[in-house]
């Protein structure tokens, strides 16, 4: 690949852009615009347009040829299985999952025992929707109808009797017919559900709803009145079985009372085991009382200075008479020290110490015998107490016995009579249910005729055709435009191939080679004086400039590319020598409408001199060389010394350029061999013709010879199918700008 700042252009130090050369030529990096992808859609509109027409008119055929169906929706609220208007608790009756219940009943709405009453009350072997007689129209039959009602009654034909209604349907089939009409949606967050009917009648639509409805509610109200029934018709024999079963209980706990007379067993009268559990109180209080005052006895008994024990230190008078004598025998021992033991002092405190020490032992021997005789009566009042334990216990033993054949009998008793209470009170209940007629469902909202169909739906009907036919139509010109591989746009060849572009050159139609010396258009001689700016810009040689123009293909318009430009050249006054290189399918001389007698063939074979071959063109700055007599050897002639001498001697003779025409690079390496020994190639590519492999392929080849330069010219351009990209980086009058005001050569 060729860089463009490695060009005589840019080497020279030219920086103005060539005319023709898209603006986004001159950047690095490619920025997809929106109007980029815009510009495939208006490029391909005629296939967007039928693509929607097709989409349009295919959805609203389908739309138009579908039976009209009407939806009429009935509101039902449903509460739990256990509420009723009388608000009678159900005791046996546990809901644990109240979704459980309300899914059964969403199924029982779209089963088929809800169904079979429906089509029964309907009478669906007599609707014609039903039974076959009557197919549903569509809004074309419907149209068709009308115009053939009118047809027959401008001539005055009677309509024909409707076929016979039919009422041996079998019901099966009428319930598999009406199932899938029917459409059951819970109001979430609620206890409603919307009870929804289908059928291309909105009358009819409205009543099967409403009768689907009201006989869910009665259907529902017969299953409770049902179970009520059987369950009060149970009830009431067991109230009747309980009965006898609690009568037979009492009589036989009053015949045991009287056998075993056994009165004093109930609670109030039971002394008993009051008794005892008194006694048994007693006994207690008075071991302990006697353990205590044993210790004591023991601790008396056994101690040898009595007069140190608690309970006799603690005795009042023991606890004076000690004071007294500590009193005296101080007196006794302040005397002694003043008298002798003769003293009549000494000797009277001496006898009132005696006295006193007597009275304390007297006193001790008293507390002593008190504790004794007060052990010996706790002992005796506890043998006691004992002894009436015992009996009470023997007593109570006996109680016991009787006690608990009388406590079964008593608990079976009470147990059968709470039983045939609570049976009793559960029949009153069920029998104010029965006579209620209390029912957990009802009809909330009754169905309405729709005033419309819900589907086909004519506005989104046509809302989806359009954007589904403009998406369709976008995506077909995006697929197309993404299989489509050709070289269409100047962006295409700067920024995929890498090449310096020159200009563009207009599609003529008619003329295979058109020539700015005919009538051609004004858009097409301004596309190659254009060229000719460009091409001299681009080149920066003193001297004969030579150029070779070639293709990647053949029909590419490279000949008719190398004529115009030489022209184009020549009429703007530069010396110009046109050769024909294309020594094997020859055409310059054709659309220049010269003899090819001798030309560039028998020059380098030296069958011919220069001057013999040169021809005048109508113009007088150029000269032509035709191809000549077709060689064997096309390649080695151009690859020969003789050729490289020839092309030396023009780089330094009369003239200014020298276009040479040379056969399609993927077809010959004619342009090739020639490409290093020239001033520059000029590879001219034909407008969504030549695909970028081909055309990659060939630039490749040619730069595998290293030539100097190497720009591309985009030939046959189709503006009116390419209209918005180039008036996008043209204008919008860039065509008829030109063709209005012919430029001056």
């Amino acid at each position: 690949m060729v860089d463009p700042t490695s060009t005589p252009a840019a080497r020279s130090g030219v920086t103005a852009p060539p005319p023709h050369v898209a603006p986004a030529a001159l950047g690095g990096v490619r920025q997809v615009h929106l109007f980029d992808r815009f510009a495939v859609v208006v490029k391909y509109y005629k296939i967007v347009l039928v693509v929607f027409v097709l989409v349009v008119a295919g959805m609203m055929y389908q739309t138009y040829t579908t039976v009209p169906l009407y939806r009429a929706e009935a509101r039902i609220h449903i509460e739990e299985e256990h509420t009723a208007e009388t608000n009678i608790k159900e005791p046996y009756i546990a809901y644990t999952d109240p979704e459980a219940y309300y899914q059964t009943q969403y199924k029982i709405l779209a089963g088929r025992d809800l169904a079979g009453r429906a089509a029964r009350r309907l009478n669906l072997q007599y609707v014609p929707e039903f039974n076959g007689t009557g197919a549903p129209a569509t809004r074309l039959t419907k149209l068709s109808e009308g115009l053939s009602a009118r047809l027959r009654s401008s001539i005055s034909r009677k309509t024909p009797p409707p076929p016979p209604a039919r009422g041996d349907i079998p019901m099966d089939r009428l319930i598999d017919a009406l199932l899938p009409r029917i459409a059951v949606t819970p109001v979430r967050g609620s206890r409603l559900v919307d009870l929804a009917f289908t059928s291309a009648d909105p009358e009819f639509a409205a009543k099967a709803a409403n009768v689907l409805a009201e006989e869910y509610v009665a259907q529902n109200l017969e299953f409770r009145l049902q179970n009520t029934d059987k369950t009060l018709q149970f009830l009431e024999s067991e109230v009747e079985r309980q009965a006898k079963v609690v009568q037979e209980s009492e009589q036989k706990l009053a015949e045991y009372r009287e056998d075993k007379n056994a009165v004093s067993l109930d609670d109030k009268q039971n002394i008993v085991v009051s008794r005892l559990n008194q006694l048994n109180d007693a006994v207690t209080r008075a071991r302990t009382q006697r353990v205590q005052r044993e210790a004591l006895y023991r601790q008396v008994s056994a101690a040898k200075d009595r007069e140190t024990l608690t309970a006799i230190v603690q005795n009042p008078l023991v606890q004076n008479l000690k004071s007294r004598l500590s009193e005296l025998e101080r007196e006794r021992t302040r005397l002694s020290e003043r008298y002798g033991d003769k003293h009549p002092e000494i000797q009277r405190i001496a006898s009132q110490i005696l006295d006193s020490q007597r009275q304390i032992d007297q006193e001790v021997d008293k507390t002593s015998e008190s504790v004794k005789n007060d052990y010996e009566a706790a002992l005796a009042e506890e043998r006691s107490l004992n002894q009436d334990l015992e009996a009470q216990k023997t007593a109570a033993l006996d109680l016991n016995r009787k006690s608990i054949d009388y406590s079964v009998l008593q608990r079976q008793a009470e147990s059968n009579r709470t039983v045939y209470d609570s049976l009793l009170q559960r029949a009153k209940e069920f029998n104010v249910i029965n006579n209620s007629r209390a029912n957990n469902v009802r009809v909330l909202d009754r169905s309405q005729v729709p005033g419309g169909p819900f589907t086909p739906d004519i506005r989104r009907g046509w809302m989806m055709a359009i954007i589904f036919g403009l998406g369709l139509g976008i995506v077909a010109a995006f697929a197309i435009d993404y299989l489509d591989d050709t070289i269409k746009t100047p962006e295409d060849i700067t920024w995929r191939l890498k090449l310096h572009f020159l200009g563009l050159v207009p599609r003529v139609r008619g003329d295979r080679h058109p020539l700015l010396t005919g009538p051609v258009p004004h858009d097409f001689g301004e596309a190659f004086r254009a060229l000719r700016t460009a091409l001299i810009m681009s080149s920066s040689e003193r001297g004969t400039r030579v150029q070779v123009f070639t293709s990647a293909q053949p029909l590419e318009g490279k000949t008719t590319t190398a004529v115009n430009v030489a022209l184009a050249l020549a009429i703007g006054g530069a010396r110009v020598l046109l050769i024909d290189a294309d020594m094997r399918r020859p055409s310059l001389h054709k659309a220049l409408r010269v003899q090819n007698d001798k030309g560039l063939s028998e020059l380098l074979t030296g069958q011919a001199k220069m001057r013999e071959v040169v021809q005048r063109s109508p113009d007088s700055n150029l000269l032509i060389i035709t191809a000549g007599a077709t060689p064997p050897n096309p390649s080695e002639l151009l690859g020969s010394d003789a050729m490289r001498t020839f092309v030396q001697q023009l780089g330094v003779g009369p003239f200014d350029w020298v276009i040479i025409d040379t056969p399609p690079i993927l077809a010959v390496t004619d342009a090739v061999i020639l490409a290093p020994i020239v001033s520059g190639v000029t590879f001219v590519l034909g407008a969504e013709m030549t695909r970028w492999r081909l055309a990659e392929r060939a630039i490749d080849t040619l730069q595998a010879s290293r030539p100097r330069s190497v720009s591309a010219v985009l030939n046959r351009v189709d503006f009116e199918r390419n209209r918005y990209y180039y008036a996008r980086y043209y204008g919008q009058q860039f065509q008829s700008y030109y063709a209005e005001t012919p430029a001056a050569s």
